[in-house]
């Protein structure tokens, strides 16, 4: 028994000593001293997983290290690795945290406010009940009215007057802000969210145009009253913003007196400008306000030689409200409140000075999503490409917009006159000689230009989305744009040389390469360089390339953002721009009018395409079709065209002849697209013609469907689809990229399904400019030349996996492709070729 229990203590031991040996070779505890851990925190830094030769060699560099074994080192490279990722975790959760603690907080104070607005609305109900119960003859009103008294110039000649109206001011803001002294209701298509720039609010029965927003935003309080006080930076639509006068005011706040000119977004009426008071000031809970509102009186402010050419409008007591967050970051309130008086303008455009979503879209949610925009560049989060700083590319944004609002506007203080135009006037034509384009750099001076020629002209326009339209533009330019007349300006800019009429002979071959440079947050405005392709016909320069390089701006393609105006504006630059580069804007803005159905959230269509099969669904019976067409019933907008042209003195009128030629072809083309582009005139029985003398979707759906059945014994489409236009719209939506082609000597594509449109980047507009041999590369041709005479002899042919090309230069690889015949039903014979890609994708 003895020796027994002998034998399993020294097992005990022997075991002991192993797991301790184990323990103090592996896995024990090490305890380094501070120059052990920089010294390992530097190479960290450097290599946070660096590979075993690498730790042998820090070992026999860093003679502290000596007395380590490489395994350890291993080790607490490890635990740094993962205490770095833990620590990020932690500061992505915390700062998590603090965005949904705030939107908490954001979200009750706005229920509290909904709240008091129900039991005002409960109470003044129950009023106008009592009255009309006792005195039915009278006449009530419920609609619910802020009224701003009036206050001069001559009111406020001295600082006691300034800080009384101030006062007031600040305190009918506040009421807005947080209050109920205007009938608040949501935005439509705006929802509130931890993920959402915030919470959108338009008037409702009130004096003028309001809108309200209320978020979240990762800056300080002053440094957001800052931003946001330069409003030219900004708000696009600001020409200039003068302090014509400041006076202090208590708690270190300031009084100014302000004279605004903002552009008129159209030729069709005059610029407004605003003589306000601009009051900022803290409160006692820690929060900043900046208010500002209208004086009545005649004065026009420092820039007096051009308020001829201005609308005086009003600004109700308006504002921001930046409240600090615990940890960081701020929560601001909003409020524009305007009275932009309509009356100056024509009727048809009325809607867009009485609409608060106009309003809102314009200035409140810009100035909300412009901060947020800041707080992401400061942070890092955004990325720009092309070695481009953020604040280099918004600077090229703001520029083209405002160079595109100077051409549109033409004021006379900026050295614009009319020139004569012919008896239509429909293209209105204007002359600058003193535009100055000169830069910090003498080598990107054009100071020498004889002067800036500018064509515009403004329509209606019926029945067309004008996110629709400007992708359209966008992506189709060889539709309306004469590549000729780009490069006409491009040489003269960048050479200053004036090739008119005599331009060297360039083909281009309708090709543009669109290169990114960055967007905002939201993605509701792009910054991108549009390269055109072209090759000189002279012998000398037979292989000089002769590309067009633009710098191009496009937004407003977000079909549900209600109110928004959809613009693309362009400008050659030289392909190495540099951040000083003078800048020529051209472009189209088209701006929705109100419509009756607009108001209806359900009214809005959730999903438009670029081509005329975007009216196929309008086609069917069904109910949830029906909401699609009335939304664009009656629907109308005002496009704006605006193209800038440099030109010497002695080729003035030589110039001022191709660009109003120029012009009204746009305008042709452009008009040709949206009818082509409307769902308007359409049959709701059949489906659109898809181009002269062929069958309507709904028949060429047939065929393609029994043809498919007839040459390969099986169905394209699931068995569920019936007829009629259920088998359209089946096909339409099916997977797979569907394609038709002429049987001409060059056979070119007549339809295609979403899949195929999506595929080649196009549209039914576009679609029948492309031949088939275009969208295969140099395998696919040999393959479908070698299968073609196989798919004519026995009606249908496999063709294997292969590469083709988008009209957008992407490649697009696919598993198999199958082409047939369509017989036609009428006659038996062949009316087109199909081909189905199966499984494609974007290489």
């Amino acid at each position: 028994m003895a020796m027994a229990v002998a034998h399993h203590q020294h097992r005990e031991s022997s075991s002991g000593s192993s797991i301790n040996k184990h323990l103090n070779d592996a896995g024990k505890y090490v305890r380094y001293t501070s120059e052990q851990v920089e010294a390992l925190e530097r190479v960290y830094a450097e290599c946070p997983k660096p590979s075993s030769l690498r730790r042998q060699q820090l070992i026999r560099d860093c003679p502290i290290l000596s007395n380590i074994e490489p395994k350890q080192i291993k080790v607490w490279f490890q635990n740094r690795r993962c205490r770095e990722k833990q620590r990020k975790e932690s500061s992505r959760l915390q700062t998590v945290n603090r965005k949904l603690s705030a939107m908490n907080k954001l979200l009750m104070e706005e229920n509290d406010r909904l709240q008091k607005q129900v039991s005002q609305l409960v109470c003044e109900n129950g009023y106008m009940r009592q009255q009309l119960h006792t005195a039915p003859a009278t006449d009530a009103s419920c609609d619910s009215v802020v009224t701003t008294p009036q206050h001069s110039l001559r009111d406020a000649n001295n600082p006691a007057g300034l800080l009384s109206i101030a006062e007031e001011t600040l305190a009918e803001f506040l009421s807005k802000a947080t209050g109920t002294a205007v009938d608040w209701v949501q935005m439509p298509g705006m929802k509130p969210g931890p993920d959402s720039v915030g919470i959108f609010a338009i008037s409702q029965s009130c004096s003028g145009v309001a809108a309200r927003a209320c978020g979240l935003v990762s800056l300080e309080p002053t440094k957001i009253a800052e931003i946001l006080k330069d409003r030219p930076s900004w708000f696009r639509d600001c020409r200039s913003l003068e302090v014509f006068t400041m006076f202090p005011a208590g708690n270190g706040g300031t009084i100014e007196l302000i004279y605004t000119q903002t552009y008129a977004p159209t030729t069709l009426a005059p610029a407004r400008d605003f003589w306000t008071l601009r009051y900022t000031t803290s409160l006692d809970n820690g929060s900043f306000v900046v208010c500002e509102r209208s004086l009545s009186g005649s004065g026009a402010g420092p820039n007096a030689a051009s308020a001829a050419q201005f609308v005086r409008a009003e600004m109700l007591p308006s504002g921001y409200l930046i409240r600090p967050c615990e940890g960081g970051g701020s929560i601001i309130h909003i409020v524009d409140h305007l009275n932009l008086e309509a009356w100056s303008v024509p009727e048809v455009l009325r809607p867009l000075y009485e609409s608060s979503k106009v309003v809102a879209q314009k200035r409140t949610i810009a100035a909300l999503r412009y901060i947020r925009q800041i707080a992401q560049e400061t942070s890092g989060e955004v990325v720009y490409s092309l070695g481009r700083q953020p604040a280099v590319l918004r600077t090229f944004s703001q520029r083209l917009i405002r160079g595109f609002n100077d051409a549109v506007n033409g004021f006379n203080d900026d050295g614009w006159s009319l020139i004569n135009c012919d008896g239509a006037e429909d293209v209105i034509l204007a002359v600058n000689s003193t535009k100055n384009l000169t830069t910090t750099n003498p080598a990107n001076s054009f100071a020498f230009l004889g002067g800036i020629l500018c064509a515009k002209a403004s329509m209606l326009l019926q029945n067309v989305s004008p996110a629709v339209l400007v992708r359209f533009l966008r992506e189709h330019r060889s539709e309306w744009a004469d590549f000729n007349v780009d490069a006409y300006s491009a040489a003269s800019l960048k050479s200053g040389s004036y090739a008119y009429p005599g331009l060297r002979p360039t083909r281009f071959t309708g090709g543009q390469i669109i290169m990114p440079l960055g967007h905002t947050i939201e993605h509701e405005e792009l910054l991108e360089v549009v390269r055109l392709e072209g090759h000189s016909l002279s012998q000398e320069e037979a292989f000089a390339s002769r590309d067009i390089h633009l710098l191009q701006i496009c937004s407003g393609v977000d079909e549900n953002a209600v109110g928004a105006c959809s613009e693309l504006v362009f400008a050659p630059i030289d392909e190495m721009f540099p951040d000083d580069a003078p800048l020529l804007p051209s472009g189209f803005r088209i701006i929705p009018l109100e419509s009756k159905t607009s108001d209806s959230k359900d009214a809005l269509a959730t999903h438009r395409t670029l081509d005329l099969t975007s009216s196929l669904e309008v086609g069917s019976t069904t109910n949830h079709n029906a909401g699609d067409l009335s939304s664009f019933h009656n629907t109308r907008s005002v496009l704006t065209i605006a193209f800038q042209f440099p030109f010497e003195t002695s080729l003035q009128d030589n110039v001022a002849s191709m660009a109003r030629q120029y012009v009204r072809s746009v305008i042709t083309s452009v008009q040709r697209v949206a009818m082509a582009i409307s769902p308007s005139g359409l049959s709701p029985s059949v489906g659109p013609k898809l181009s002269p003398g062929s069958p309507e979707a709904l028949t060429l759906a047939n065929w393609i469907c029994q043809s498919y059945s007839y040459h390969l014994g099986a169905e394209l489409l699931q068995p569920d689809s019936l007829g009629g236009d259920s088998m359209l719209k089946h096909l339409w939506h099916h997977q797979d990229a569907i394609l038709c082609c002429s049987l001409k000597s060059l056979p070119v594509f007549i339809f295609a399904n979403q899949a195929g449109l999506d595929m080649l980047e196009t549209t039914l507009v576009a679609l029948q400019d492309i031949s088939l041999d275009k969208i295969f590369d140099e395998s696919g041709r040999k393959t479908l030349c070698a299968d073609f005479a196989k798919l004519m002899q026995q009606g249908f042919a496999y063709l294997p996996a292969g590469i083709c090309m988008s009209t957008m230069g992407r490649h697009v690889s696919y598993e198999q492709a199958i082409g047939w015949k369509v017989i036609s039903g009428e006659d038996n014979s062949v009316h087109c070729l199909a081909f189905s890609f199966v499984n494609w994708s974007f290489v």
